[in-house]
């Protein structure tokens, strides 16, 4: 996943794809500065999904506004956050586990619940 504004660092290896949700009401800011050579900043609304590009060792902090400050309310490490390995799964899907999942009639053009009869 390309980042236009903020690039990883030239000399980083393994990036991992991490997603956030800010499950409050309020707007958070979502920070990571741990990383030498690079700077990572973004505002995330309320009920947002932010998904980024991390080295595992970032630490993801979030920052909770507050009448024109912001306070630190959390830091979770971007290995936590980690999604990777789910986002594939969904996408692997065989023709047995689809057939399944659309009760066994995903060939023969029937629909899978009785149609009502119009008058």
């Amino acid at each position: 996943m390309a980042q236009i504004f903020d690039p990883l660092p030239s000399h980083s290896t393994n990036p991992i794809l991490c997603c956030y949700v800010n499950a409050t009401s309020r707007i958070q800011i979502a920070r990571i500065t741990n990383i030498a050579s690079w700077y990572f900043e973004r505002v995330v609304f309320p009920g947002q999904r932010l998904v980024f590009e991390a080295l595992p060792e970032a630490q993801l902090e979030i920052h909770c506004g507050v009448m024109a400050s912001a306070i630190l309310s959390d830091t979770i490490p971007c290995d936590r956050l980690c999604i990777q390995e789910e986002l594939s799964a969904p996408f692997d899907r065989t023709e047995q586990q689809l057939e399944h999942l659309n009760g066994g009639d995903i060939d023969s053009g029937k629909p899978t619940a009785p149609v009502a009869a119009s008058s």
